[in-house]
């Protein structure tokens, strides 16, 4: 049972990557916006896998993974709920538009940032508690997971700069989408390797 649900979790949130991945490039944003939240369940399910295999002695970062995987959580739906409810279906003026929309940036968007720097730390914890044993699939994924922790600090120190506020498009912009695309480049292999991780008996 706990690797059947963490192999649908790894799956659904490689989907969702590729999803949004398509819907950015399109461009959807109501597409991309709901696959957002559709994400944070698939990875909350795949970290919950590799929780309930981690040995006792890596239990500590393994829970740490979850605490950071279910703030993560938190902040994304918090972010994109509000935008395809008030944001979408409101007619939002001044201020709160700026605060609200994310295509503008503004609290949202650096919100949606730091959620993302929470997601990067927790595959950092739950990357250690992966013993590849000999098997080439789980020394990837345990490499990807590890590296992928250092997105934590320009998602979370570069809102503190200022330099998003200085940007007419917000996530809009091309290099914003071009950094999106390769963030999707990255993550997908990871969902990848977890899927087949379980598949082959993990948790």
């Amino acid at each position: 049972m706990n690797g059947r649900i963490a192999g649908a979790g790894a799956w659904i949130a490689t989907v969702s990557v590729i999803l949004f991945a398509a819907c950015m490039l399109i461009p959807f944003d109501f597409g991309s916006y709901f696959v957002c939240m559709v994400l944070p369940i698939g990875y909350i399910m795949m970290c919950g896998g590799f929780y309930s295999e981690s040995h006792e002695q890596r239990r500590a970062a393994a829970m740490v993974g979850m605490v950071f995987a279910a703030i993560y959580a938190a902040l994304i739906f918090l972010v994109y709920f509000a935008q395809l409810t008030t944001v979408r279906l409101d007619a939002l003026e001044g201020q709160a538009v700026r605060v609200l929309d994310f295509s503008r940036g503004g609290l949202l968007f650096n919100y949606d940032l730091l959620g993302y720097g929470m997601m990067a730390l927790s595959t950092f914890f739950v990357g250690l508690t992966i013993e590849p044993r000999g098997r080439r699939v789980d020394k990837w994924l345990k490499r990807l997971m590890l590296a992928h922790g250092v997105f934590f600090f320009p998602c979370f120190l570069m809102p503190m700069t200022g330099v998003f506020g200085s940007m007419s498009g917000g996530e809009d912009s091309l290099g914003g989408v071009i950094a999106l695309e390769l963030w999707c480049a990255y993550f997908v292999p990871i969902g990848i390797l977890a899927g087949a991780h379980f598949r082959k008996g993990g948790a």
